[in-house]
């Protein structure tokens, strides 16, 4: 499984790129694999949504089963992949490029410290 060390991971299977006092947030390659292909993905399209810190922020559906979106980070979409909407698949190719979700303006930026990188990442899969 792939897991850049460039970027920040929680223990539900997202992966956060931060830039600046914004993030882009993502699932895991660990989280597509165990979900199977994703044939569609919902998510807030509008910009300005607020989603709280462990809040519901999409859906994902994959060739096994449906399952809720949760973000590690609180606060305001400022941007989705509108890419997503016409190619799912993305998720399964491309997880940490054409596959990130969603783009935040951070609320509280102290919720990064409770962030795995990914050494810490790989031994919370190791274990699971």
């Amino acid at each position: 499984m792939n897991h850049p060390g460039d970027l920040k991971y929680s223990k539900t299977d997202e992966w956060v790129r931060v830039e600046g006092d914004e993030v882009v947030i993502g699932i895991t390659d660990y989280a597509q694999d165990q979900l199977g292909d994703i044939v569609y993905v919902e998510l807030p399209w509008e910009s300005g949504e607020n989603i709280a810190f462990e809040g519901k922020f999409g859906d994902i559906e994959s060739v096994k089963a449906t399952s809720e979106l949760m973000s590690p980070l609180s606060g305001d979409v400022i941007g989705s992949n509108e890419e997503l909407k016409e190619h799912p698949e993305y998720i399964n190719d491309y997880p940490y490029e054409k596959g990130w979700m969603v783009r935040l303006k951070l609320s509280d930026p102290s919720q990064l410290d409770n962030l795995l990188n990914a050494d810490q990442y790989l031994e919370y899969l190791q274990g699971r």
